[in-house]
């Protein structure tokens, strides 16, 4: 059998508050529950004690009263009471018993009932001689008979002196002591105890009523206690969020946003926490700068180094080229020789041009801003990689005249505002992407097409797919699926990042999607306005 689940798992969990207040709750209900029960049967114990005292007194007055006051001769009983055939039949049997059913009854109420101090609602039952009487006395003060049941539950209480619990039909609940006096006779005495149970009643009905009015103090109460008590709590989360929205990734980062100084209180849990996450804040701040601080130095460095090298490498250029023209004859694995150097220093050149773009780029430095025809550079980006790669399928797919998305003017549909040189840069880099890394007869679409207030331009192939490995960092500086880096593929690494930076700049995006079979790299650039 599967184990239940814990409370709050498959929904919501309460929050701190509802579970503080709850267990509030929970303990006032409890303490609530304990004492009334502990002192509903502490109360109804002593009335029933109290009620016992008096059953006992009550029935030690009825035996001095019938032991006083023996049963008279009753003439008017009839016949039989000179000795005929009703007298006889009320001496058979069990005493008590008589000829009238059963049981010999005389008038009058029993001398116990009729001693003085008996309380209203006494109950008396005297079998003597064979003869039965058996009365209450009401709350006028008058003597009533009492039905032939009550008396059986009279007689069926044993006469051991102690108090026993009797129902007496039509009467409730009563208390009853059964004696003999020294003549043998039968006394028994009851006193109602549907008082006691009307007390009892009444205090848990008060004691209910006092519990829920507890659990809406302790509600309300709790929860005001309880909202102030975490009340720093709720201000450490909400540092806690304004430092988590801040961009700190990337660019140099202050963390403005400090904890107060009401909640780093050592002496207080809240407090400790609150310090806590202060110091952390000041910890996350240093080593933000400091990485800030390292990653401008490394900047700068790769920004010097490439200018740096920028002259060095066009002189080796220049002079393996200066020696290639030469009119004397090189030996072969010279001119070899040379033409690797000359093939090395452009391959350099070119490496060195990217990393000068990608340092000035994350300098921030403005690109030129012109109207750009994004028509215009699919189309000589289609051109030029047909001629690279002649063993791909090119195609080009832009909207016609009714399709560009906005009507004709002097900007057009699917003109921006940017820099063309480094906007042929990006669809060059991606069509030049597309060609190295997928096999011969892959077809390569250029789609061009307007989208709401954006220009956007894809480069689908139908190639084997971006590895899985490589999609989370396709765009890192220096990511590449072939790891061994074989100079023969001619890349460095840096054509999607610098791509991705390029479009950042311009205020647009490039992402890829894909999969087996269908890979698709998407430029989104704002459309020049009207």
């Amino acid at each position: 059998m599967a184990p239940a689940p814990a409370p709050g798992r498959g929904g919501r969990r309460w929050s701190l508050r509802r579970r503080l207040v709850a267990v509030v709750l929970g303990l006032v209900l409890l303490v609530g529950v304990v004492t009334g029960v502990v002192s509903t049967v502490a109360l109804r114990g002593s009335l029933l004690a109290q009620v016992d005292e008096r059953t006992v007194a009550a029935a030690g007055r009825a035996v001095r009263a019938t032991q006083a006051s023996p049963f008279p001769e009753d003439p008017a009983e009839g016949p039989g009471a000179d000795g005929g055939p009703a007298a006889d039949a009320g001496r058979g049997g069990d005493p008590g018993r008589g000829g009238d059913g059963g049981r010999g009854r005389r008038g009058g109420p029993p001398p116990s009932l009729d001693a003085p101090g008996q309380d209203v609602g006494t109950v008396s039952l005297v079998v003597g001689d064979g003869v039965t009487r058996a009365q209450y006395l009401d709350a006028e003060a008058s003597f009533v008979d009492l039905s032939d049941a009550q008396v059986d539950a009279l007689l069926d209480v044993p006469a051991d002196g102690r108090v026993h619990p009797v129902t007496l039909g039509g009467l409730g609940a009563y208390r009853a002591v059964a004696l003999r006096t020294d003549d043998d006779d039968l006394v028994v005495t009851a006193l109602p105890s549907a008082g006691v149970e009307a007390t009892v009643g009444r205090y848990v009905a008060v004691e209910v009523l006092a519990t829920a009015g507890a659990l809406l103090v302790a509600g309300v109460g709790g929860s005001l206690l309880v909202r102030r008590e975490l009340a720093p709590l709720t201000r450490l989360a909400a540092t806690a969020t304004r430092v988590a929205e801040q961009p700190l990734g990337r660019g140099e980062v202050a963390i403005t946003a400090r904890v107060d100084e009401r909640d780093t209180d050592p002496s207080t849990e809240v407090g400790q926490v609150g310090a806590a996450l202060d110091r952390m804040l000041g910890h996350v701040e240093r080593a933000l700068a400091e990485r800030e601080h390292s990653e401008q130095q490394v900047r700068r460095f790769v920004a010097d180094a490439s200018h740096e090298l920028r002259t060095p490498l066009a002189s080796v250029r220049g002079y393996t080229e200066l020696v290639r023209r030469s009119p004397e004859e090189l030996p072969p694995d010279a001119r070899a020789a040379l033409a690797r150097v000359e093939s090395e220093a452009t391959r350099m050149s070119a490496l060195v041009d990217d990393l000068l773009l990608l340092a000035r780029l994350d300098a921030g430095r403005p690109l030129e801003r012109a109207p750009v025809d994004l028509a215009a550079l699919a189309v000589d980006a289609v051109a030029d990689a047909h001629v690279a790669g002649p063993d791909h399928v090119w195609r080009l797919d832009l909207p016609g005249p009714a399709d560009a998305g906005a009507p004709d003017d002097e900007v057009g549909a699917l003109t921006v505002l940017g820099d063309d040189h480094r906007l042929r840069q990006v669809l060059g880099n991606l069509t030049s992407n597309a060609r190295r890394h997928t096999p011969a007869g892959t077809h390569v679409t250029v789609a061009v097409r307007r989208d709401g207030a954006d220009v956007v331009v894809s480069v689908t192939d139908d190639g084997p797919g971006v590895p899985p490995a490589l999609r989370d960092r396709l765009f890192e500086r220096f990511a590449r699926g072939d790891e061994s880096r074989n100079r023969a593929a001619g890349s460095t690494g840096l054509g999607l990042s610098i791509a991705q930076a390029v479009v950042a700049a311009h205020g647009g995006t490039l992402t890829c999607d894909s999969a087996p079979g269908r890979t698709s790299f998407v430029v989104r650039v704002p459309a020049a306005g009207p």
